[in-house]
């Protein structure tokens, strides 16, 4: 199933982030990334990806061009971009909403965009409504006893699966 991260814009005039607002970024692969990667940035406004992307791309082509690559090769490192581009696309967009000030509020899984959002906003609907309750005791420690050794020990002694000392190899 999907992973989704849940992201809130920053807040106006020090009020919170209306819940309209809140994006959903899926993680994993993303095929209009992978086919049309510079209309996938745009589309999603991702200004600096963008232009950080057209200028590596650019200067990778050049540089392609000027050592005198076979067409095949150029053809596979820009079918390797672009499935760079497709697996990366999340974290490219996540970094820009980073950037913008966008808090992440978590993780959702669901199976889908709609799925997610129902998830998320029934939790957080629940854990609204209640006060965060401090616990008054602390959770049992476990308790690990110390391993026992049978015997005194010997000079043979070795660890692991070596040899014994002085034995034939």
């Amino acid at each position: 199933m999907p992973t989704y991260t849940v992201h809130a814009p920053p807040p106006k005039d020090g009020t919170a982030s209306a819940p309209e607002r809140f994006l959903f970024v899926r993680d994993g692969f993303h095929g209009w990334a992978f086919i049309l990667a510079p209309l996938w940035l745009l589309a999603h406004r991702l200004w600096l990806a963008f232009a950080i992307y057209v200028v590596v791309y650019g200067a990778i082509g050049v540089g392609l061009a000027l050592l005198h690559v076979s067409p095949t090769v150029q053809l596979i490192v820009g079918v390797m971009i672009a499935l760079l581009m497709g697996f990366e696309a999340s974290s490219i967009w996540r970094w820009t909403l980073a950037r913008r000030r966008w808090r992440t509020l978590g993780f959702v899984v669901g199976e889908d965009a709609e799925m997610a959002e129902r998830r998320f906003y029934a939790e957080w609907a629940k854990r609204a409504g209640e006060e965060p309750v401090l616990p008054t005791t602390l959770p049992e420690q476990h308790q690990y006893s110390t391993p026992i050794r049978r015997g005194l020990p010997s000079g043979n002694d070795v660890i692991g699966l070596f040899p014994e000392p002085g034995g034939t190899r």
